[in-house]
């Protein structure tokens, strides 16, 4: 048997420009280091190799990753404060624009994280309007992919991860985190103080100056939300338009943020609940919230106690047990996934109820279960395990608990509990080099704060504080359940392009509709009764679903 794997932690000096004869001199601030060998550094830009594929990654498919993409490596100070103390390497990628004629500059891209590599992510966008104008910009952060690295080793786990964790756990969760700490700390050598926002944010100043550019505009997503903030506090005379799409709340840094994504699971599994609820003729769930809830449970419980095989064509097979159960429950936000989700559930409950012989999953499920659910993605460089201590944790284990048990009760779904626990930080030793920046936006032009209702990794209301806290344009997406909306929801894709290509903003704030629900009538109304199941291969509807949510940041 293959074993499931562990729940993944969920949780992301300015030198003065002048220009003389038609280039870029750095003039570095009275007192400031002087960077000007960093910015007046040549670039050699060459066709991208796209080198070894991951494991399981096809190497046709890989290749067509990185086909029409030039990169190129840059240097950065490791220290900005003290460039002598070392310097780091940055890979930069670029796809030119398609329409030369009409180029207005640069767009850097960012898919967030902390630690999402960026280097594909031109071509990601290579179908959208803003590959036409904007040579389209992407890297590998300080410690990511293919700049200079930051490794954590990894430590040996005993606890297996449950989203509603026994208080008897507590002591492993707390001894698994310290672990996780000291292998980064063992692993992290001396350029672990030095991966920050801030210093990203730098970073991209550095390749701004690089590619010869007075100004970039920048799309950023999830934790790049946070980054292009921090980007234009630190050079607002250097960025131009700017979409934070999905956007981090600027006060939720970093705990609180992590909480946010249990809660957003069990806003999300609340509003399926009450979907199959309007549905029980078809599903058979029960017909209030609170019958479907108490479904859940207890089909939960016979999970704990004896899981349900789930073959995994290719890869052996796993189990759906009572932790999967709650993943499934709070990780089926977007609507078009729902009646799939509920035909998946519906033939584990019937599994789960089989006698021995009976009792598993049909090979076609186990596809589509893997599809939908089941692509975490098992690496561990240590950019978010340092990234997120940039700001202090609370070292007092009461305060862990507390926030366990009430999330183990109230917030069970998705990750659960295991977002309020510690992580490495509440371990770390290490103190950042600097305070978290001040967020503003003062000296660059209003902005896009772009934020779906439901998203289930960094919480919608994040996104109206972002917009406040910048002054920014906001525009929501109503009743989405997704993360990230450009290049996926074309009401919010059409007002970005809008905004970026023509520098047309939308009202300061405005609505977009979500992906429709599924097609599936209520009990009680016009066609319920004479409604058709879907037919149809579960693993071929769950491949065309999980391609159309698919957002262009995510190619």
């Amino acid at each position: 048997m293959r074993r499931r794997p562990r729940l993944a932690r969920v949780v992301g000096l300015t030198a003065g420009m002048a220009i003389a004869a038609g280039s870029l001199m750095v003039v570095p601030a009275s007192g400031a280091p002087n960077l000007a060998k960093y910015y007046n550094q040549k670039v050699n830009w060459a066709a991208c190799e796209a080198g070894t594929p991951p494991p399981g990654w096809p190497k046709d498919e890989w290749e067509k990753e990185w086909a029409g993409l030039d990169c190129a490596t840059i240097v950065v100070p490791m220290n900005y404060q003290k460039p002598s103390d070392g310097d780091l390497s940055i890979a930069i990628s670029r796809r030119k624009a398609a329409d030369p004629d009409r180029r207005q500059g640069v767009l850097l891209l960012n898919p967030g994280g902390p630690g999402g590599d960026g280097l594909t992510m031109p071509n990601g966008m290579a179908e959208q309007k803003i590959a036409g104008p904007f040579d389209l910009i992407g890297f590998d952060p300080r410690g990511v992919g293919r700049s200079t690295p930051l490794q954590c080793e990894i430590p040996e786990q005993k606890w297996e991860g449950d989203t509603r964790p026994t208080d008897d756990q507590f002591a492993q969760i707390f001894a698994d985190a310290e672990a996780r700490e000291k292998a980064c700390e063992a692993a992290g050598g001396g350029i672990r103080k030095y991966v920050s926002t801030a210093n990203t944010a730098r970073d991209m100043d550095v390749i701004r100056g690089v590619l010869g550019e007075k100004k970039i505009n920048y799309l950023g997503f999830s934790y790049g939300t946070y980054l292009g903030a921090v980007y234009g506090s630190l050079f607002p005379g250097k960025l131009n338009r700017s979409v934070l799409d999905a956007a981090m709340h600027p006060d939720w840094l970093w705990y609180e943020q992590a909480q946010q994504i249990s809660v957003s699971a069990k806003e999300n599994y609340e509003a399926l609940a009450t979907w199959l609820a309007e549905r029980d003729s078809r599903y058979h769930f029960g017909k209030t919230l609170a019958e479907v809830t108490a479904t859940m449970e207890a089909l939960r419980k016979k999970l704990v106690a004896k899981p349900v095989p789930w073959p995994i064509p290719g890869q052996g097979s796993s189990d759906v047990d009572g932790i999967f159960l709650d993943l499934i429950l709070g990780g089926s936000g977007y609507r078009p996934f729902w009646d799939l989700a509920a035909e998946l559930l519906g033939l584990v409950r019937d599994a789960a109820n089989a006698p021995d012989s009976k009792r598993a999953l049909s090979s076609d499920a186990g596809k589509a279960l893997k599809l939908v659910y089941g692509n975490a993605k098992e690496t561990y460089q240590g950019v978010f395990e340092t990234v997120s201590c940039e700001v202090p944790w609370s070292k007092d284990p009461k305060t862990y608990e507390k926030q366990m048990r009430i999330f183990r009760e109230k917030y069970p779904y998705g990750p659960g509990a295991i977002t309020a626990g510690p992580t490495n930080c509440t371990f770390a030793k290490w103190k950042p080099q600097e305070k978290a920046v001040e967020l503003k936006r003062k000296g660059y032009p209003v902005g896009l704060v772009i934020g779906a209702e439901y998203d289930p990794a960094t919480q919608y209301d994040g996104s109206p504080a972002l917009a406040s806290a910048l002054n920014n344009n906001l525009v929501s997406v109503k009743d989405e359940g997704s993360h990230g909306q450009y290049g996926r929801n074309p009401c919010a894709t059409q007002k970005i392009d809008d905004y970026l290509i023509n520098g047309i903003l939308p009202g300061s704030r405005s609505t977009c509709d979500g992906a429709p629900r599924p097609d599936v009538p209520a009990d009680g109304t016009a066609g319920a009764s004479a409604a058709n199941r879907s037919t149809g291969s579960l693993a071929d509807r769950a491949a065309a679903l999980v391609a159309q949510s698919k957002s262009a940041w995510r190619h």
